[in-house]
C-alpha cells in the first residue's frame, strides 16, 4: 500500500480555503476506507473525515462540519481522496494525515472515526492558518 500526499498544505489566512489530496495505490482489498486526521501541537490526533470505497459514504467531524468536505476519484490502480477545507480558522492549524483501513468483509461500508481503526498512515502535511 502506498500513500502519496500531494501538496495542499501551507500557510493561509483565516477564512481562506485549501484542498489536500492523498493518492493511495497498491491496495489489495476492494473495500476499504480512507480518512483524514489532524494533530495540533500538544493535542491528540483526531479524526476529521473519512470516505468508504464501497459506496462513497462519508463522515465529517462535528468540529469541521459545514466547512470541510471529502471526496474521491478512483481508477483501477489508484484512489485520490480530497479534503476540501473552507472558511479555515486558526484552530484548524495542524499536521494533517491521510489514513487507510480495510473493510472487514466485501461490500461493507467502512468509515474511519478514530486512530485505532487505522492500519496504514500517510505522511503528514502541515496546514497553518493565521488569524
Amino acid at each position: 500500500l502506498r500513500f502519496s500526499c500531494r501538496r495542499g498544505g501551507g500557510l493561509v489566512q483565516a477564512g481562506e480555503s485549501l484542498r489536500l489530496s492523498c493518492i493511495v495505490s497498491g491496495f489489495s482489498f476492494a473495500n476499504y476506507a480512507i480518512g483524514w486526521f489532524r494533530q495540533a501541537p500538544g493535542k491528540e490526533r483526531e479524526g476529521v473525515s473519512s470516505i468508504s470505497s464501497n459506496d462513497d459514504s462519508t463522515w465529517i467531524a462535528d468540529s469541521v462540519k459545514g466547512r470541510f468536505s471529502i471526496s474521491s476519484t478512483r481508477d483501477n490502480a489508484k484512489n485520490t481522496v480530497y479534503l476540501q477545507m473552507s472558511s479555515l480558522k486558526s484552530e484548524d492549524t495542524a499536521l494533517y494525515f491521510c489514513a487507510y483501513a480495510k473493510s472487514p468483509r466485501p461490500g461493507h461500508t467502512t468509515l474511519i472515526f478514530s486512530a485505532d481503526q487505522v492500519e496504514v498512515w500517510g505522511k503528514g502535511t502541515l496546514v497553518t492558518v493565521s488569524s
